[in-house]
């Protein structure tokens, strides 16, 4: 089994690109404010469809916080 880190936690990977990841986490990927990091690079916008999520990436997923 492959296993990722998202913000700091281990999860089994069943996510192929980062946009399947966002979508698993429920995170809508047309939110304003949204931004993903993978190994400490971010990855614009325009590649979440087709950037690859692999075993051992640690991914931040950074939203806007409620009251924030």
């Amino acid at each position: 089994m492959s296993t990722i880190r998202v913000n700091g936690e281990d999860r089994d990977l069943s996510a192929a690109t980062v946009f399947d990841l966002l979508m698993a986490e429920d995170v809508d990927p047309q939110g304003r404010f949204v931004a993903v990091a993978i190994n400490g690079v971010v990855v614009p916008r325009g590649r979440w469809e087709r950037e690859p999520v692999k075993d051992g990436d640690e991914i931040e997923i950074v939203t806007p916080a409620p009251g924030g």
